[in-house]
């Protein structure tokens, strides 16, 4: 006798399903499952993997498009095209956050400020900054140190997410939380596959420059870090704007790092 039931992914699967789903536009199969409580908290263990993905489509445009236009022109489409797989998810978080921290005296302030849709000039300056800094940083590069590195970064700055909900308490109202990541944080087992998958991605700009790599590394968690102790100071913790700020950074920093090194 035939069974019709639809067979269900592994969890393993299915956290990855939700960590594609959650982070880009791409179209993935409809969850089946009801969702755990600690859902996004798992999936965080897939961030970098997914983050490999979206490194290689924007490696890809950056290919064709320093065949066909150069490098400045092409390194700023593949700064949108990372923008665009993603939905500017984690610009908006960037820009919500500085709009945040720069307009509001208060906490409560900065977390009504936060939740505003319109876009103020902290956050549109913050935005500017943010895709001129990377596009700049790119077209410095060797177009093969520049592919290595996009791999990196991206697989890097979204293994922020789970050490800064680990070091930090939520810094907003947990019942209004439109995803929960604050009651179960990221286990140790699950540091480690984060860490092994940033490791591999990171192998190509290994063997391209181990000096381009640990800058990489070094400027990312630099401007990673900086942007969580600010967000301690002024909201005394994170929210998911604070989190999407916190890869932006790690990316900036990331890309200059590696062309401190190896800029053409």
């Amino acid at each position: 006798m035939s069974d019709d039931t639809p067979t269900r992914p592994t969890p393993s699967l299915a956290q990855l399903l939700d960590a594609i789903r959650f982070l880009t536009i791409l179209p993935v199969p409809n969850s089946e499952r009801a969702p755990e409580p600690d859902w996004l908290t798992r999936a965080m263990t897939f961030f970098p993997v997914v983050g490999v993905g979206i490194g290689v489509i924007s490696a890809m445009v950056l290919v064709l498009g320093n065949s066909l236009f150069g490098p400045g022109v092409a390194a700023l489409l593949a700064v949108a095209a990372s923008v665009m797989v993603t939905g500017a998810m984690h610009e908006d978080g960037l820009a919500d956050t500085f709009d945040s921290f720069g307009g509001g005296w208060s906490v409560e302030r900065r977390l009504e400020i936060m939740k505003d849709s319109r876009l103020g000039t902290y956050g549109g300056l913050a935005l500017g900054l943010d895709v001129a800094l990377r596009a700049t940083a790119l077209a410095q590069l060797p177009l093969w140190a520049a592919l290595a590195a996009l791999v990196a970064c991206h697989a890097a700055a979204r293994a922020t997410p789970g050490f800064v909900t680990r070091k930090l308490s939520y810094a907003g109202n947990i019942s209004g939380m439109k995803v929960s990541y604050a009651d179960a944080p990221m286990r140790k087992d699950e540091f480690v596959l984060v860490l092994i998958t940033v490791a591999l991605a990171s192998l190509p700009l290994l063997l391209v420059s181990p000096v381009a790599l640990i800058a990489g590394l070094g400027g990312g968690a630099a401007l990673a870090a900086l942007m969580t102790r600010w967000a301690k100071r002024l909201l005394g913790g994170y929210t998911g704007d604070v989190l999407g700020a916190v890869e932006q950074m790690f990316e900036i920093g990331f890309l200059l790092g590696v062309a401190a090194v190896l800029a053409a």
